[in-house]
């Protein structure tokens, strides 16, 4: 199975609160969660351990009106199953951090 953060991730990510200056369209997303089975995207732009947790900050696209900056985190990610309880949320390995007014997101 894919680890979805790994300490390199954690090592090159914004503790929480770190690009609260910082305008939302000149913000680095530095890792992207999505969804197999929907439109779903998670974008990353901060994190941080809490309590054996990591508590994302970043852009949450569902592809409607509800698309929004927030906090999730990574036990929400792990815990959403599909058929036969098999994981459905994925980390895009192929993702490299970029602006996020670079990013095209149909929200």
């Amino acid at each position: 199975m894919l680890k979805l953060w790994t300490t390199a991730l954690a090592e090159s990510t914004p503790k929480l609160y770190e690009t609260e200056q910082i305008p939302a369209e000149e913000k680095i997303v530095t890792a992207k969660f999505f969804s197999i089975t929907s439109s779903h995207t998670w974008y990353v732009v901060e994190a941080e351990e809490q309590d054996g947790d990591v508590l994302f900050f970043g852009f949450v696209d569902v592809g409607d009106w509800n698309s929004e900056w927030g906090y999730f985190s990574l036990s929400e990610l792990e815990s959403v199953n599909g058929l036969y309880r098999v994981p459905i949320i994925e980390r895009d390995l192929y993702f490299n951090p970029t602006k996020f007014s670079e990013l095209k997101i149909n929200a």
